[in-house]
């Protein structure tokens, strides 16, 4: 299938986090396809009773390419025109895993193997899908994930602490409020010291930022509020124990701090001939390093469009990708003497 059609089609399979199995059955019944006509293999590996992450493999698994399948909310149905695919997952990832078949699909063509392909649910929220595939290593010693940077080969990650941060208080008539206990008021004290903090910065990765994403709490105007939370998503530059104690400190005893998911910041090698960035995301490489192998991140599209109802890809830079994506491979394996032709 042409990489511009695949990616419509994923595009169109809803698959906010949790809800990947359309897209999952569909990759899963396209890559065993693939497999069967070409000495491959392909399954699925459980994460939930309704939940997998698809994998497939030719040979000896010396490098894999790996991205998501899941996307943030809003769905966003697929469009196009003669630059650009648009729609949720154009970038993020979707238009990447149609590089990545297509690349597979190239590298079949010309009789390379010893590599494999291994897409995952749950990155979006909390990398659960890679944390199943890092208990179930094939061997790799190379692990190429895609994300949008641009098609340049980035050299550094940020990390990420995500939080709730819960108040409670006690409910009252708002006409009465000394008779209550605020924890809206609470919650914003406590916000409020958080974006107060000292951060830590990075020659590389620069400054570590704070994102409040949700508030929520209250049940009535006319209500002392007895309960209150925000969502929070720290980008990490540095060690995040040190984040963690300081934000923990900020707060105190004004509300409760539920720590949701924690990936530290990561420096990569760069690749001979290629251009190279740092990014400012979050990406599965620290679950799925060092177990599925070295790891080298790398897509086409820009983070800037993902997650808006902007998100688009280009045409002419998704198809640059599928030989990269070629090309990335030959060169691992030929570092380490894996490559050979399909038998």
């Amino acid at each position: 299938m042409h990489p511009f059609e695949m990616t419509r089609a994923l595009i169109d399979m809803e698959s906010i986090t949790e809800n990947e199995k359309q897209v999952g059955e569909y990759l899963l019944h396209y890559l065993s396809g693939l497999a069967a006509g070409s000495g491959g293999m392909a399954g699925a590996m459980t994460v939930t009773p309704e939940r997998f992450n698809v994998y497939a493999e030719w040979g000896y698994p010396t490098v894999v390419l790996s991205t998501h399948m899941d996307t943030v909310p809003p769905f966003i149905e697929s469009s196009e025109d003669g630059d650009h695919i648009y729609g949720r997952g154009a970038c993020d990832a979707k238009g990447i895993i149609a590089a990545m078949i297509a690349a597979a699909e190239k590298l079949i063509e010309s009789g390379t193997r010893n590599f494999g392909l291994l897409f995952v649910v749950g990155e979006e929220r909390n990398s659960a899908g890679a944390e199943i595939a890092s208990r179930s290593p094939r061997g790799s010693r190379y692990l190429i994930n895609g994300e949008p940077t641009e098609s340049k080969v980035a050299l550094g990650s940020k990390g990420i602490l995500r939080y709730e941060i819960v108040a409670s208080g006690k409910m009252a008539h708002s006409a009465y409020p000394e008779l209550g206990e605020s924890a809206i008021e609470k919650l914003l004290d406590a916000l409020d010291a958080v974006r107060r903090m000292k951060l830590p910065e990075d020659p590389v990765l620069g400054r570590t930022t704070v994102n409040i994403g949700t508030i929520s709490g209250g049940r009535a105007p006319n209500i002392v509020p007895d309960a209150a939370k925000a969502e929070l998503a720290i980008r990490l530059v540095s060690d995040g124990r040190k984040v963690d104690g300081a934000l923990r400190a900020a707060i105190g005893d004004r509300a409760e701090v539920r720590e949701i998911l924690s990936l530290p910041a990561m420096h990569f090698a760069a690749l001979d001939g290629f251009p190279t960035s740092v990014v400012a995301f979050t990406t599965d490489i620290p679950v799925l390093a060092p177990a599925w192998g070295e790891p080298f991140l790398f897509g086409p599209g820009s983070i800037h469009v993902a997650h808006t109802t902007a998100e688009k890809i280009s045409k002419k830079e998704l198809l640059e990708a599928v030989d990269i994506y070629a090309k990335m491979t030959r060169m691992l394996l030929n570092k380490t003497g894996a490559g050979s032709t399909l038998s």
